[in-house]
């Protein structure tokens, strides 16, 4: 083995030949063990949830394979509908000046897969990187034929079932894209905005006394008021108002309901009246407790307007600028009117209630003529300022304003017609198989997460209005009749349509979450009945994030037990999110992304900042960014590699939660790599080419610490494997690390020392040790090659053969750590007496360590030790081990002293009621030594008192940041505990 751990070496030598070999293929043998991997989008790279979720992933595939499972880890890409076609647009606007309308349907989408085959596959080759055991044979495809095939089955047949249908509804509405979009591509974002108040004048110049109370009961103001006020925080919606709402309790206004008011905007001569209403939805302590209904462009408002039967008039185009179309305002105006007096108008779709000078205008245009209209009219609310001028009411507060997640534009709620798939009796299915157990939640708490939303679910609007994607298979004549079918020629077989009939396709595709609810089925073949299906299907366990589990996990149970009868997974593992250092969320924005390839590769301080600035167009937030990255990585990023990565990630994947990654940890576990490496090497020079016990009649003699580590290694198989079958990436990770780092490494291999290097030692116990140093060594390779892949296959190689468990050239197995046996705990092999007496052992080498530390004892000098106070069980250890004692602890000698009083002037530690004594006769200088620690104590001293004085100003503690202030407390309390031992040591030093 090379002297050091070169991960760069190893890594993309051993993927390839995996990978060659088809090492990663279900085996045709064994229970079957199924994951389908969330797939990723097609126009995606690499970043760190992908990273942790698919390490998670590849350690539960890589454990059971080793289980004896027949594992298929199914692999694949999401066509990601939105995102590739903004992809392929920009491309093509940037190399040919065109758009997609320029080239046309057909030709575009024919661009669009010529990028998909030439550079669709950067996250796949990422993947790779990571050391994911996916099988990459049957990688598929959401766009491929089979895939294809299978949507438009499902779409068809939920259609012929009426569970799927046309209708005009409120959905989120992408003004730059011109395309609904789901919740999960909107991100909510906290805005400065504005709220303006306005008077609704009472029709008929009517007025009514306003009478408002403290909590008390008290009256505070008592007026007469001839209108409602209303306060809103999108003013252009006003023109499309329904209705104002109040609450049924809300005393104030019961004289108005049933009463009509005027929208204060638009020509005098045609102000439209709506009617006063009652509602639970509005709050009588939220603003002035009236809410006015503009059911077309409002979620909440939408659902008043639909309990109510107040009519929805949508006030803008699809780039959310104010209607050009439809009637006239005054004809408009004057069906709307009547309508607010229950007339029946019929559709309303025509109805265009954008005044003329307002029409074409971009909606927030529209917004600030609406605002100097009504002031100007004196109908906004005013109230007295400090200077006793009255002025209108106008509130400066934060707002949640919806954004596009790729077009960061803000997102209009729009009346349009969509396909919609009526979910109520789809979910009951997928309620039950969760009640009953059929599906379990890991951890369980995320059960009520996915009750809450699926006992309070919406139809699902399943249409977009893109070009990229499963095109809805629906036809329509030229008098708007719809046909469904999976093609043309179905469609008019199964409608008795005529030849000459000319049928058009509609133009919308399916969302992608629709195809997506179908992966766990229609990867496998469905709805052909395939071997595949039948073996791997239902899947063992899919591992998710929380934030989908309604758009995605949900969706796929539901229409998995509508299509197979069976559930799609048994087991739905949760993770939480990875987050930075200090637990913000990780975006560009902010300029705290990680990328996964960086931490393994490395990456420069150059290199780092112009990936987190190179397109920002904020100078002053470049730059602030610049300076935090110089700040925390003023080296840049070094190279750490896949494994210690893995490893770290594993190491925080509590159940659920959120982690913060930890750049210390990552740190820490590459070096973890370099001490299995290290001690891999030393087992190497110890025992390649000498005999390692293969011959089944060759007799060996075990040491202590031989059955010791034999022990503790079955107590660790038994730990991880526990820990992996609840989940607990964390423990296992954290059992198998302390095992190697703290027993095998830091005791086990120092114990053989004693045995290899002595001349006087047996060869039954030389070749006892060697045999368990590579046997245990061997073992926890295996235990640890689910979690660290690539280094342990590293040595496994040059291991396994001197623990006879290397079988080069079995076809299928024998030569890679992938397909050997999971570890087996054995019973038999356990000794707890072994361990006592190494806990013994190991305690006294620790107090003569503890002695020569705060003695100021060169770690080299031999000593001589005495042990008293002891039970006759001490002595028998002492007896049994003063061979380990002395070379361990570098000792000239160590005896028992039978009579305590008889212990000559010493340094003492305890081990349990044993006294350890080390005679300081002539070990050190008693003068100097206690100058010494006289300027340290010195040191300490006017440390504490430099920081006790900054934390005593109030000054400090009151302006400077929390963090900063905990962090000199914790520096004092350091610098205490400092001087304390120091005090100690002057004690002891001085009575001898």
């Amino acid at each position: 083995m090379e002297k050091t751990y070169q991960p760069e070496q190893i890594e993309s030598r051993w993927y390839q030949r995996w990978e060659a070999d088809n090492r990663f293929a279900p085996s045709g043998h064994g229970a079957p063990f199924t994951i389908m991997i969330p797939p990723p989008n097609v126009t995606g790279s690499l970043h760190m949830g992908h990273a942790f979720q698919d390490t998670i992933m590849d350690t539960l595939t890589r454990w059971r394979r080793m289980q004896g499972r027949n594992t298929l880890w199914q692999v694949g890409t999401d066509h990601a509908g939105i995102a590739t076609q903004m992809l392929v647009e920009r491309k093509l606007a940037t190399e040919e000046g065109k758009s997609r309308h320029d080239l046309g349907r057909n030709d575009f989408i024919d661009k669009v897969w010529e990028w998909k085959n030439e550079s669709g596959g950067q996250i796949t080759q990422q993947l790779r990187r990571m050391g994911t055991s996916l099988d990459w044979s049957r990688e598929r495809f959401t766009m491929d034929d089979g895939f294809y095939k299978a949507v438009q089955d499902v779409f068809v047949r939920l259609h012929e079932e009426k569970l799927i249908y046309r209708g005009k509804r409120l959905v989120n509405w992408d003004p730059e894209l011109n395309t609904a979009i789901s919740d999960l591509e909107v991100e909510n974002v906290e805005v400065d905005g504005h709220m303006w108040h306005f008077k609704y004048p009472l029709a008929g110049g009517e007025t009514y006394e306003y009478i408002e109370k403290n909590s008390d009961g008290d009256v505070i103001l008592r007026e007469t008021r001839d209108y409602i006020s209303i306060a809103t925080t999108r003013p252009e919606t006003m023109l499309g108002d329904g209705a104002v709402a109040v609450h049924p309790s809300d005393e104030r206004y019961a004289p108005l309901v049933g009463k009509l008011c005027e929208i204060p905007v638009g020509p005098k001569e045609h102000r439209r009246l709506i009617p006063i209403i009652t509602d639970e939805y509005p709050d009588p302590t939220f603003g002035s407790g009236a809410v006015k209904i503009t059911g077309a462009h409002d979620f909440n408002d939408y659902a008043v307007a639909q309990r109510n039967n107040i009519p929805l008039y949508n006030l803008m185009d699809r780039k959310a600028r104010m209607r050009t179309d439809g009637l006239s305002y005054e004809a408009s105006a004057e069906l709307a009117s009547r309508a607010a007096k229950g007339e029946n108008i019929g559709d309303v779709a025509a109805v265009n209630l954008v005044p003329e000078p307002l029409r074409g205008l971009d909606r927030f245009a529209a917004r600030q003529q609406v605002i100097e209209a009504i002031t100007e009219e004196g109908l906004a609310v005013t109230r007295r300022n400090e200077d006793g001028v009255e002025r209108p009411l106008v509130e400066n507060k934060k707002i949640m304003q919806p954004f596009g997640d790729r077009s960061h534009v803000v997102i209009e709620p729009y009346l349009t017609d969509q396909w919609f798939v009526a979910v109520d009796e789809l979910a009951k299915p997928a309620i039950a198989a969760v009640e009953n157990g059929d599906i379990e939640f890991v951890p369980k708490n995320y059960e009520n997460m996915y009750f809450s939303w699926m006992r309070d679910l919406q139809d699902w609007c399943i249409s977009r209005q893109l070009w990229w994607g499963h095109r809805i298979p629906a036809w329509y004549d030229a008098d708007g009749n719809v046909y469904v079918a999976r093609n043309e020629q179905e469609a008019r077989e199964k409608h008795n349509l005529p030849a000459d009939l000319a049928l058009t396709q509609d133009e919308d595709v399916l969302d992608t979450w629709f195809s997506s609810g179908l992966w766990t089925f229609a990867t496998l073949g469905w709805p052909e009945q395939t071997p595949e299906l039948a073996t791997f299907h239902p899947t063992s366990v899919l591992v998710t994030g929380f934030d989908i589990i309604f758009f995605w996990v949900a969706r796929m149970i539901m229409l998995t037990l509508k299509f197979t009868g069976d559930v799609p997974f048994k087991k739905v593992y949760v993770h939480g999110l990875v987050r930075d250092g200090q637990g913000n969320k990780m975006s560009k924005s902010k300029g705290n992304v990680l990328d996964p390839i960086d931490l393994i590769d490395g990456i420069s301080l150059d290199e780092l900042m112009e990936k987190r600035t190179g397109n920002m167009m904020q100078p002053q937030k470049a730059k602030a960014i610049s300076n935090a990255t110089r700040s925390e990585f003023p080296e840049g990023i070094e190279a750490h590699g896949t494994d210690a990565l893995r490893y770290t990630f594993l190491s925080q994947a509590t159940t659920g939660r959120d982690i913060k990654f930890d750049m210390g940890r990552l740190d820490g576990y590459r070096n973890f790599c370099n001490k299995l490496w290290n001690a891999s090497r030393y087992v190497l020079m110890n025992a390649d080419g000498e005999d390692t016990g293969l011959a089944p009649d060759a007799p060996v003699e075990l040491s202590l610490a031989d059955r010791w580590i034999i022990s503790r290694l079955q107590q660790t198989e038994a730990q991880v494997t526990s820990a992996l079958e609840e989940f607990r990436f964390d423990h296992a990770s954290q059992a198998l690390y302390d095992f190697v780092w703290n027993e095998y490494c830091d005791w086990y291999l120092e114990l053989s020392k004693p045995v290899l290097w002595d001349e006087n030692a047996s060869a039954e116990a030389k070749r006892g040790t060697r045999r368990t140093l590579v046997r245990v060594l061997e073992t926890t390779l295996r235990l640890a090659h689910p979690m660290m892949p690539y280094l342990t296959e590293e040595i496994w190689q040059r291991v396994a053969p001197l623990a006879g468990t290397f079988n080069e050239g079995t076809e299928g197995s024998g030569d890679s750590i992938m397909v050997q046996p999971w570890p087996m705990v054995d019973e038999n092999t356990v000794d707890e007496t072994a361990t006592h007496d190494i806990e013994w052992l190991k305690g006294v080498i620790i107090a003569v360590r503890n002695i020569r530390a705060e003695m100021n004892i060169s770690p080299g000098k031999p000593l001589d030790v005495l042990l008293t106070k002891g039970a006759d069980a001490d002595r028998q250890r002492l007896a049994d081990n003063q061979r380990f004692l002395a070379k361990l602890a570098k000792l000239d000698s160590i005896s028992w002293l039978e009579n305590p009083a008889d212990a000559p002037l010493s340094a003492t530690q305890l081990v349990g009621e044993m006294e350890v004594l080390v005679p300081m006769a002539d070990l050190i200088d008693k003068d100097t030594e206690l100058a010494r620690l006289a300027k340290e104590i010195d040191k300490q001293e006017k440390v504490i008192n430099g920081i006790e004085k900054k934390l005593s100003n109030e000054g400090f503690t009151a302006k400077a940041p929390a963090a900063v202030v905990e962090k000199e407390r914790a520096k004092l309390a350091d610098s205490q505990a400092s001087h304390r031992l120091l005090m100690e040591q002057r004690e002891k030093i001085a009575a001898l």
